[in-house]
């Protein structure tokens, strides 16, 4: 898997081992053309009720 990193993402083996599983998987994730969906209104409406920072 490291040196799939490397060849893909231009890792060295350092940064392969000093990365998170998050990292690597968002890294796999925008080469796949995976999306995550937008959020819906009522997601929103309950992130700025619960994060009301103007």
């Amino acid at each position: 898997m490291a040196g799939l990193a490397g060849v893909a993402f231009g890792w060295s083996p350092e940064a392969f081992w000093g990365a998170t599983p998050a990292e690597l998987a968002a890294l796999v994730a925008v080469v796949a053309g995976e999306r995550a969906a937008p959020p819906d209104a009522a997601t929103l409406q309950h992130l700025m009720e619960a994060f009301p920072d103007g």
